[in-house]
């Protein structure tokens, strides 16, 4: 009878890459030169404050690392070290994140395995929690050699990675390939749908399913690459479709639907996993770059965790290419907003200016509520037990989700190295304009559904603030949808697949009649400002001090109720807002100014209108009493839909399925 032991075999679990030949400036976060580790300064730090600190002794502080040269890099998986340099893979994609398989997989032991060619050195470390770095093992290499180094997985409980280093003696040394493996009983790979949501966004679908077409083992355990194509602008129609068609070999497949918002998209992906016998769902945004190496990394994850676990990818900016956006997210209880896991995380890290080894909060595990939809692999057994997607249309959804996964017993993982490139939203502000409604709205669900503290904790209170917020800075549409978010509150759950494909159109057909919703291109489309018809001269307005912030808004609020506008601010602006200096604060003390928006494509015109301000605040007020006053009833309501609104029979219904015409 054949043991376990004498069946088993060694697994791969992730392999070392390296960027593609049209990513010059993702290399560090694959490779980077220079020693073991560094201290990186941080703009607090005593040193970094001292003016006259000798040159010599900055450079004790200095990482003394350098972008790796791009022409050594010979392939995704080999690259040469030249004589008498050094090289790191200690970094995002290449590092072993030992705390994550540590904490979610029954893996123990691994081994690193190191193919190379040449003169030189193989060193390995390992972190800990703190980010403190230690040499576990080398060894000296010369010619065609193959280092294996045994390793535990054990002192990783809070945090920790592994990774190792080449450094080249007397001739270049040449890494042929790296491979970080397990010996367990061999196990049958889970079977993934990867679906994309689109909206009016081909390009970057077509060049996503180039980027899969090229890399044929990413594709090896993908049942289909199913795009859910929600837009004007077919995917199909595009040029070069037929031949991105044929390079994915009859795995590629477009569902084209009416526009139900990303939680219609999505949930259509689900759908179709579950129909297709699929183990994973991987769903993925539409503007995004993939690392495809992240989709086997994933999969390799999932089939090892001892719970089955929602496994999310991280986000970096496609603009921005070694900026990480976020490292895992959570959402506060009290508040039901996003927050950061660790109070010492860093937003928007930047790889390009200190690595992995030199950051020291990167190295411990965070542990996380929910996963973006950019790129989150879901098992269908959680999707069977727990539904699809809330009829959300955007925003929430993947929150609520994660909420939801993890009540029933399923958590949620962010996995490091496993991520893509997209958008980011950090130059966006989608809390003003059509967005408004389903923020409002939605973030007012999930908070009837999941939040442990009586009235929903904080949010009715911040609701409250917002909406002062937004009719002093004369944001009157944004109010309007706001105001119908609080309406429809009240109308239930069973409304939210009747409105799903019909509540944008309904929101953005009202644009007309406000002025701040009407976006121009440029500024001189509108009348020129006025000299000297500011609100105020001298110094720049200020955020009112946490004290002074009840009397500021009483104050405010009365002024702008009892004052008429000035009658030339309907003719003329009092000024120009750039949109960095759109803060509420400020445009309270402006009567007529024009705003620039988030992405630089338009200015609109705000125009302060007492009347308006008058019955938008009284029903504001209105509103939040009923709910304030409804809110348990409310509460139980949603709660006990919650099974069958995200049930695959409703949404079937929702996707037309269910007897009538659908793709």
């Amino acid at each position: 009878m054949t043991t376990p032991e004498e069946s088993s075999s060694w697994s791969a679990l992730q392999r070392v890459i390296l960027p593609s030949a049209d990513q010059t400036d993702t290399i560090p976060l694959y490779v980077d030169a220079g020693p073991a580790s560094g201290i990186r300064l941080r703009e607090n730090d005593e040193l970094a404050r001292t003016p006259k600190l000798p040159e010599e002794k900055l450079q004790m502080f200095s990482s003394g690392s350098r972008p790796a040269r791009f022409e050594d890099l010979l392939s995704r998986q080999s690259m040469r070290v030249r004589s008498g340099e050094q090289i790191s893979f200690g970094t995002y994609f290449n590092a072993f994140p030992a705390s994550y398989w540590r904490r979610w997989t029954s893996v123990r032991d691994i081994r690193l395995v190191v193919e190379t060619s040449g003169t030189g050195a193989v060193t390995v470390y390992k972190s800990n929690a703190r980010g403190s770095v230690q040499r576990v093992d080398g060894r000296h290499v010369d010619g065609d050699a193959t280092s294996v180094f045994e390793l535990s997985l054990k002192p990783f409980g809070d945090g920790g990675w592994y990774w190792f280093d080449l450094a080249a003696s007397s001739t270049d040394l040449v890494l042929k390939s790296g491979m970080w493996e397990t010996f367990e009983v061999p196990r049958a790979s889970g079977q993934v749908t990867l679906e994309i949501t689109t909206m009016n966004k081909p390009d970057f679908c077509l060049n996503n399913a180039r980027i899969l077409a090229d890399n044929p083992e990413a594709l090896a355990n993908v049942k289909e690459v199913l795009i859910v194509d929600q837009g004007t602008q077919k995917v199909e129609e595009q040029d070069g479709f037929a031949e991105v068609e044929k390079s994915l070999g009859g795995k590629l497949r477009i569902i084209n639907q009416p526009n139900l918002g990303g939680s219609g998209g999505f949930a259509r992906g689900m759908y179709e996993s579950v129909e297709n016998g699929s183990d994973y769902v991987l769903l993925l945004d539409d503007d995004i770059v993939m690392e495809p190496e992240s989709i086997g990394r994933m999969l390799i994850f999932a089939d090892r965790c001892r719970t089955p676990a929602i496994i999310g990818g991280h986000m970096f900016d496609l603009y921005n290419r070694s900026v990480l956006h976020t490292f895992g997210e959570v959402v506060d209880p009290f508040r039901i907003v996003p927050a950061q896991p660790h109070a010492d995380m860093e937003l928007r890290h930047d790889f390009g200016v200190a690595n992995l080894r030199q950051t020291a909060w990167l190295h411990r595990r965070v542990d996380v509520d929910y996963n973006g939809w950019w790129m989150c692999l879901i098992p269908t057994k959680v999707i069977k037990e727990i539904g699809l997607s809330l009829p959300l249309f955007i925003k929430w959804d993947d929150a609520e989700y994660g909420l939801r996964a993890k009540e029933a017993g399923y958590p949620t993982v962010s996995l490091p190295g496993a991520a893509v490139w997209h958008v980011s939203w950090a130059d966006k502000d989608d809390m003003v304009g059509w967005q408004a409604y389903f923020h409002e709205r939605n973030r007012l669900i999930t908070t009837l559904i999941h939040s442990p503290y009586p009235k929903g904790g904080r949010v009715l209170r911040e609701s409250v603030q917002a909406d002062v917020k937004h009719l002093v800075s004369m944001q009157y549409f944004t109010q309007h949808g706001r105001l119908e978010a609080l309406q429809d509150i009240f109308k239930g759950p069973a409304e939210l697949h009747k409105v799903l494909a019909s509540k944008l159109p309904e929101i953005n057909a009202l644009k007309d009649q406000y002025s701040d919703a009407q976006l121009k291109e440029n500024v001189d489309d509108f009348p020129a400002p006025k000299l000297g018809r500011g609100p105020v001269s001298g110094a720049p307005i200020g955020m009112p001090a946490k004290k002074d912030l009840v009397q500021w808004g009483i104050k405010t609020v009365s002024r702008q109720l009892v004052k008429n506008p000035a009658p030339e601010s309907a003719e003329r602006p009092q000024g120009f807002l750039a949109h960095r200096d759109n803060r509420w604060f400020r445009l309270a003390h402006y009567d007529s100014v024009i705003v620039s928006n988030a992405e630089g494509t338009g200015a609109s015109w705000y125009k302060r209108d007492p009347k308006k301000l008058k019955s938008m605040l009284a029903e504001a007020s209105r509103l939040h009493l009923r709910l304030f006053r409804d809110w348990d009833k409310l509460g139980e309501q949603y709660r006990a839909a919650v099974p069958e609104i995200t049930s695959l029979a409703a949404w079937k219904k929702t996707f037309g399925l269910d007897g009538r015409n659908g793709n």
